[in-house]
């Protein structure tokens, strides 16, 4: 059976180059336009990867869900997913030269990995598979 992953990104030319990518390797793939549609969708779809923008409605939107999926409370509404993989997307490089490293900076933001926009298709498959394979 194929992995089910699903993209959170409210730019729509970005969610539907990201699907194309990954439905051309056989990926199942869902996508949500905002948070609340997001974790809706989790519930529904029961992801095996996420990849979630960082801002969509509110410029810190993406860690808010971030922080709701990895509740360490066993009575919160996500915890089946609080192990699921994040990628983190984000145009945010582009200004702030920030550099993500899951080694060093998962404490104050708990993703797998972190890639900058605009995403190459081989990269974002390379993040992918890694992520599915852990």
């Amino acid at each position: 059976m194929s992995k089910k992953i699903l993209i959170i990104d409210d730019d729509p030319d970005i969610v539907e180059t990201m699907k194309t990518v990954l439905e051309s390797r056989a990926y199942q793939v869902e996508t949500a336009a905002n948070g609340t549609e997001g974790l809706e969708k989790v519930k529904k779809f029961d992801p095996n990867l996420i990849i979630l923008d960082v801002m969509m409605d509110s410029i810190t939107e993406g860690f808010h869900i971030t922080y709701k999926l990895r509740s360490p409370e066993p009575s919160s509404e996500f915890a089946k997913w609080s192990k699921t993989p994040i990628i983190m997307v984000s145009a945010i490089n582009t200004t702030s030269h920030f550099k993500y490293s899951p080694q060093t900076d998962s404490d104050f933001l708990p993703v797998n990995e972190f890639l900058n926009k605009p995403i190459e298709p081989e990269n974002l498959l390379a993040v992918v598979e890694k992520c599915l394979a852990k």
